[in-house]
């Protein structure tokens, strides 16, 4: 019996870093096809093709290329692979996921993995979150879910995952809703169904530009009071508490919600904006007045990256939608 085809890119980030000489910091130097040859024991559950399509720290990523990215892992796909992997660094790894979940069309899985230690490190922990991926994009269990990310033996949908823990091996987590599966032994468990999704095309424009700001205690307006003139097309806030602002911050957002779209976000790190709890200035009774849409479970980084995507393929319209499903995560 012919084993399935499982397709592999290694975009750079902490599981390919090591270092050239001992006390230097690591770098992005290790290719895929040497993270591929440190878990021998895939070649008894699939046939591996891997690429090398970038060694980049994931901070330095940008939508245009992991627009080229999302090109490749179509094409590998119709070209019969039954699940595709990704590696990259985790500091991006939410944002990444979910920009991909977006636009991810096909039934096979997508799946993410990094890792947190270099792989020069003792106690590596890269080639299992990649070898865990891999069982993951090779579950029958795993089509029709979308995009997911594979860490220290968890399974996170994309629009749920966080990083929350910034150095620590169990950094990813899915605040309120839990992870969607796990990795016993050899087997990949999920705890829930998959959830319908809604795919969105290819942005037919990639220069606009999307602003975030993080309200904070006694913030001046000065950035407020230029986002329009600086040419942004859009704005995601992190509000305090349930999505709220200041009195000064919420009357220049009235002016700007009147030119370019603006979501308020959570900045807490978990649980959802309110809809019709607070009634003050700056409260999100008021802002929604304004004219503002409220985020729900989506985190600040996530919408903007929904915004992005919104304004890029021209269905700014639906963006209520989107934020409405983003509350049934």
């Amino acid at each position: 019996m012919e084993l399935p085809k499982l397709a592999i890119a290694a975009l750079g980030g902490t599981v390919s870093m090591q270092t050239s000489n001992p006390g230097e910091g690591v770098v992005p130097m290790v290719s895929g096809e040497t993270l591929l040859a440190s878990i021998p024991q895939l070649t008894t559950l699939a046939r591996v093709s891997v690429e090398t399509l970038g060694l980049l720290p994931s901070a330095s990523l940008d939508f245009e290329f992991l627009l080229s990215v999302l090109s490749w892992a179509k094409f590998q796909v119709k070209q019969g692979a039954v699940g595709v992997v990704i590696t990259q660094g985790t500091d991006t790894l939410e944002e990444a996921a979910l920009f991909f979940d977006y636009l991810w069309p096909h039934d096979a899985p997508l799946v993410l993995t990094g890792a947190m230690r270099s792989a020069a490190q003792p106690g590596a922990d890269g080639p299992a979150n990649l070898l865990d991926a891999c069982r993951v994009a090779l579950a029958e269990s795993s089509r029709q879910r979308g995009v997911q990310v594979v860490m220290n033996g968890q399974i996170h949908h994309a629009r749920s995952v966080r990083k929350t823990d910034s150095l620590a091996l169990q950094a990813f987590s899915s605040p309120t809703m839990g992870p969607a599966g796990l990795l016993l032994e050899d087997r990949v468990c999920y705890l829930r169904p998959p959830e319908s999704r809604t795919v969105l095309p290819l942005p037919q424009q990639t220069t606009q530009k999307v602003a975030m700001l993080e309200a904070s205690l006694s913030a001046d307006t000065l950035l407020l009071e230029n986002i329009l003139d600086l040419g942004y097309d859009g704005l995601v806030i992190a509000g305090f508490g349930a999505g709220h602002v200041s009195e000064k911050w919420a009357a220049k957002i009235e002016s700007i919600a009147e030119k370019i779209p603006v979501i308020i976000a959570t900045r807490t790190g978990s649980g959802s904006t309110a809809r019709a709890s607070y009634g003050f200035m700056g409260g999100e009774m008021d802002l929604i007045h304004k004219g503002v849409s409220m985020a729900g479970f989506l985190c600040p980084r996530k919408a903007r990256i929904l915004l992005w995507l919104l304004i890029g393929c021209q269905q700014l319209d639906e963006l209520g939608q989107y934020l409405t499903d983003g509350t049934t995560l």
